[in-house]
């Protein structure tokens, strides 16, 4: 197999990364999901880490945030809401990166990122949501004023800076209280809530979060890492 299933192609190419088992069955009989995505985007890291994670094969294609690709005509008519991810699936088209996780886990028989279960269901779902509300948009602050504002020449806003660490400092704390005495955010095992949740910490050291008194949350983002998934989706430190 040449690319890895789920791995960003390095060039920003557009890339089929399609499994030997899938290449065996002959031309037209099998035709990717596409993936449109910014590899800095942590919303589009915790797809590429489900995709990844269960070995599902996406063609990708890099949405240039810097430049405002995603808020052209082309990427308005995919997600009137100008953001990444997008993925297409055979006429399909479904935006919000959460939304593309669980159909993921959808398209694999077996699977143990998102239990079948309703209480194990909704587990999974209260951390994917707080993610979403509370934990996602603390840590966006951070990667907006200390690291992205620095790829456009800019100073961080000191008002926003503490802005940012307020709200880090408040729902960290929920997070590393979760996680005393657990390796997993939930249910004892790895599932979408540690994607969702990581991913929004993916660029914690050049964003510089403030993460040292949370060292249960530090050994958990520490076995996230040393995942495979991981490994094979980080992203590349400077702007595309």
């Amino acid at each position: 197999m040449g690319q890895l299933p789920g791995l960003p192609p390095p060039d920003g190419r557009t890339v089929a990364t399609i499994p030997d088992i899938m290449l065996s069955l002959g031309p037209g009989s099998f035709r990717p999901m596409k993936l449109h995505y910014h590899p800095l985007s942590g919303n589009s890291r915790r797809v590429l880490l489900v995709a990844a994670h269960l070995g599902i094969p996406l063609e990708h294609v890099v949405v240039d945030l810097v430049k405002g690709e995603q808020r052209g005509e082309a990427h308005r008519a995919l997600n009137p809401n100008a953001r990444v991810p997008v993925l297409e699936d055979d006429g399909f088209v479904l935006w919000e990166s959460r939304a593309i996780m669980v159909y993921l886990t959808e398209k694999v028989a077996k699977q143990t990122l998102m239990p079948a279960e309703a209480r194990g269901r909704a587990e999974v779902n209260r951390w994917l949501f707080w993610c979403a509300a509370h934990m996602g948009p603390a840590n966006t602050i951070l990667v907006q004023e200390n690291l992205v504002k620095g790829f456009r020449g800019q100073a961080p806003d000191p008002t926003e800076v503490a802005r940012g660490e307020t709200l880090f400092a408040q729902y960290a704390s929920v997070l590393d209280a979760q996680l005393a005495g657990r390796s997993w955010v939930t249910l004892d095992r790895l599932t979408l809530a540690d994607f969702s949740i990581a991913a929004s910490f993916a660029l914690a050291g050049p964003a510089r979060f403030p993460m040292a008194n949370y060292a249960n949350l530090r050994a958990w983002l520490q076995r996230v890492q040393e995942l495979d998934a991981w490994k094979r989706t980080a992203p590349p430190l400077t702007p595309q």
